[in-house]
């Protein structure tokens, strides 16, 4: 029981979720907390109703995961609840009175809540123990994820003007409005981070396709669900960062990283990029752009070359952190022409590439690359980083070809 104690002394004084295993790691119980310490200390005091004692004299584990607000905290503490049973939270699961969410089976589902269940094809989820705070939650989620959220269908054209969508685009209104009620339906089953994984790759296909106004809206929902699953994103981020210092054999773990990349379509208003990440998450107010200046025709090793020099000897060199890993994205080639960079200037910072094709990870001192299973906690980081480097390159060098066809 002392070591319990020592973890909740320990614990952060802020909203999230606890979870209680027994001695064979089974998870009894999970709540929430407005704040982890105080409310799982006092499973700790004197004063326990004699269900409570029972439960506490069988926990032999706790293990907590963060969340922004207690309200986000309460949609993952019932998807955590739903998930694995705990067999002291079913009068949790099997109480009629507490509120649900439920979207309706229509054409343009509602997304509302209720405390009956009922056999009419619509989907429920929960329940959750305070209306209050999932009420909240929701309000979060819509800012985000419109959703028709009155049970009369109001004039269509308010409906799609409340739910972001065109009067004149009947049908395709239906998909992309059916496609948000999926995600949203990701969200409260607790899979923020693969619906993070999903809208990643529309935001880059969006990009590649010049529909920058789309990519960027789906940039601000992967930031917004970011900081919603909190909860398991700061403990998955803290573990993508272990995962990752110990897979490059570091002394420190790599919360600053800067990625690299270079869009040169055709060879034309070619461009590089520096996104920074700090402890997991985009750190904008460090991001840089660069036009390319030295390379005329097609060479992504002699650019990139560029904006590695520009980025680490030149003015930048005392504007900006160092960081404690420097990420490029490309092969070996890319990753040696950047060491030789590095080399020139005098720095010695960790540094590895992905590629593109197969995401091999290659480092200066391994000669074979290293292969990831597609969901390791370091995997997913290097190519969150990827992907943000390529879609600010690739909307920098959009923004240029667009300013010298105007100025043509």
């Amino acid at each position: 029981m002392s070591s319990l104690k020592e973890k909740v002394i320990n614990l952060p004084d802020t909203p999230g979720v606890y979870i209680f295993k027994d001695a064979g790691g089974e998870i009894i119980y999970v709540g929430k907390a407005k704040s982890l310490k105080k409310r799982v200390y006092s499973y700790f005091s004197k004063y326990l109703t004699s269900k409570a004692q029972a439960m506490v004299s069988k926990v032999a584990d706790i293990e907590y995961k963060l969340c922004q607000t207690e309200s986000l905290a309460l949609l993952l503490e019932a998807s955590l609840i739903h998930k694995f049973k705990p067999r002291y939270n079913v009068s949790l699961r099997d109480d009629k009175s507490y509120p649900l969410v439920k979207i309706t089976n229509e054409d343009f589902p509602t997304v509302c809540i209720t405390r009956k269940r009922a056999a009419d094809g619509s989907q429920y989820f929960g329940p959750y123990t305070s209306a209050g705070l999932l009420r909240e939650a929701l309000r979060i989620i819509r800012k985000y994820f419109p959703y028709r959220s009155c049970e009369r269908m109001p004039q269509e054209a308010r409906m799609y003007r409340n739910i972001g969508l065109a009067p004149s685009l009947k049908e395709e209104n239906k998909r992309e409005y059916i496609k948000t009620v999926k995600n949203i339906c990701l969200i409260l089953e607790g899979k923020s981070e693969t619906l993070i994984k999903k809208l990643s790759s529309e935001m880059i296909t969006k990009s590649k396709e010049q529909k920058f106004e789309e990519a960027a809206k789906i940039r601000d929902q992967i930031e917004a669900l970011s900081v919603m699953s909190e909860s398991a994103g700061h403990y998955s981020r803290k573990e993508e960062l272990e995962d990752l210092k110990n897979l490059l054999g570091m002394e420190e773990l790599p919360e600053r990283i800067e990625a690299f990349d270079i869009s040169n379509i055709y060879g034309k208003e070619a461009t590089g990029s520096m996104v920074s990440f700090y402890k997991g998450m985009p750190d904008k107010d460090n991001y840089r752009k660069f036009r390319i200046k030295t390379v005329e025709r097609i060479d992504d090793y002699k650019m990139m070359a560029e904006v590695v020099n520009r980025r680490y000897a030149g003015s930048l060199a005392e504007e900006l952190p160092l960081p404690d890993l420097i990420l490029i994205d490309g092969g070996k080639s890319h990753l040696l022409v950047a060491d030789k960079e590095l080399e020139k200037i005098g720095l010695k910072i960790p540094l590895v590439s992905i590629a593109k094709d197969r995401e091999n990870i290659y480092t200066r001192d391994n000669k074979q690359p290293i292969n990831l299973h597609r969901d390791t906690p370091a995997l997913n980081l290097i190519r969150r980083a990827r992907d943000e480097a390529h879609r600010f390159a690739v909307s920098y060098h959009h923004l240029l070809r667009r300013k010298r066809t105007i100025g043509k």
